[in-house]
């Protein structure tokens, strides 16, 4: 079969391989996007639709989810899909939590944009926000939502109706060597570079060098919601105190050992599957609720019912909703690194792998791959 000649192909059509392409194709580059399934259906859909600059520790990282948020704008505008740049509360029950915030504003307000809000201000800006107990809040105005199932399939369509660069589903690569990539079917195409995007998967392709990687798997419990009522919207994004715990901005907080010290001692069953609570709401007026963190040996093929009530019972805690009756359930898995943001190496000349942004590959994706491509 003709051997087909690109400037670049990017293997995997979730968010980190459409990042890719849609730079390098923005840049006047001859683009391929394989992905070997019908579409993509994994970890890309399978999230909260938040683009979260706020989860990202101030300086590069936080400059990089900024330039993310600056593209999901303008490709949704060119691609028809469903934004909402709604913004993010972090909500406080607890005086610790409200003391992290109190420090975080105190140390990053002015740059961030960030500000702490009485709990009048906070109910507000949120009907969903459990009024009974609360002290106050922070609201961040960069954060922003999207419904992945839809943006997920609806970027690809895109890229083809626009001809912007040519997209091959259900097409496995099953060897990749100097500059080629050879699909199941036979098909081969030479590139100039090739863009690996695949997630832990990339192990069938090049396994050398996801040995060398040091990627963990994480495994996190998720909910939706049937649509609410009336047009009733929840307005930000939504994250409990518990929240604070997660996200590496919040660790020079002062007050964070001590919040961290009480869940565990109040709670411990909350550190053990790794939950924390946040809420989203897509253009269907669905409500997403989540998540847990199980990571590597911990992983089951079977979800465990104990999670699902434990991520329930701390979002009753924190939250209201018109109609808690749950539609779906699912779990994903994705790849992180312990301690990189990305996971970017080039185990032979041309060949780049981009792969591992954890929990933020819909904050990330986008920024990643412009700097990437900025920089060829």
């Amino acid at each position: 079969m003709m051997q087909q000649q690109v400037d670049v192909a990017v293997v995997g059509a979730g968010i980190v391989g459409l990042a890719h392409a849609w730079r390098a194709a923005s840049r006047g580059l001859n683009v391929v996007l394989l992905e070997r399934s019908p579409q993509a259906i994994g970890a890309s859909i399978r999230n909260f639709g938040m683009v979260w600059p706020i989860g990202q520790p101030p300086g590069e990282l936080h400059d990089v989810a900024m330039r993310s948020r600056e593209l999901w704008l303008e490709l949704a505008a060119a691609a028809g899909v469903w934004i909402n740049p709604c913004g993010s509360l972090h909500v406080a029950h607890r005086p610790d939590e409200l003391a992290v915030l109190e420090e975080f504003v105190g140390q990053y307000g002015s740059g961030l944009g960030v500000e702490l809000l009485t709990p009048e201000q906070s109910l507000a800006r949120s009907p969903a926000i459990q009024p009974v107990g609360l002290l106050g809040s922070m609201w961040s105005p960069t954060e922003v939502c999207v419904n992945p199932p839809q943006a997920i399939a609806a970027i690809p369509n895109w890229f083809a109706r626009s001809q912007l660069l040519k997209c091959e589903f259900s097409t496995p690569i099953t060897a990749i060597d100097d500059h080629k990539l050879y699909a199941s079917d036979g098909r081969v195409w030479q590139a100039d570079k090739i863009i690996v995007c695949s997630g832990s998967d990339f192990q069938a392709l090049l396994p050398e060098a996801f040995v060398d990687s040091g990627l963990r798997l994480c495994k996190l419990h998720m909910m939706r919601t049937v649509a609410q009522t009336n047009g009733w919207r929840i307005g930000s994004h939504l994250a409990s105190g518990l929240t604070l715990r997660h996200y590496s901005s919040f660790a020079s907080c002062p007050s964070l050992a001590a919040l961290k010290q009480r869940v565990q001692q109040e709670t411990p069953e909350l550190d053990r599957y790794g939950i924390h609570v946040m809420a989203s709401q897509n253009d269907l007026g669905q409500v997403i609720l989540g998540d847990s963190h199980e990571y590597d040996q911990d992983i089951s093929p079977f979800d465990r019912s104990e999670i699902d009530e434990l991520i329930l019972r701390e979002l009753y805690r924190q939250f209201v909703l018109p109609d808690w009756t749950i539609e779906s359930r699912w779990h994903g898995i994705y790849a992180k690194h312990p301690s990189k943001v990305v996971v970017e190496v080039e185990p032979s000349p041309g060949v780049h792998v981009c792969v591992g942004p954890g929990g933020a590959g819909m904050t990330m994706s986008f920024g990643i791959a412009d700097r990437f491509w900025s920089k060829m």
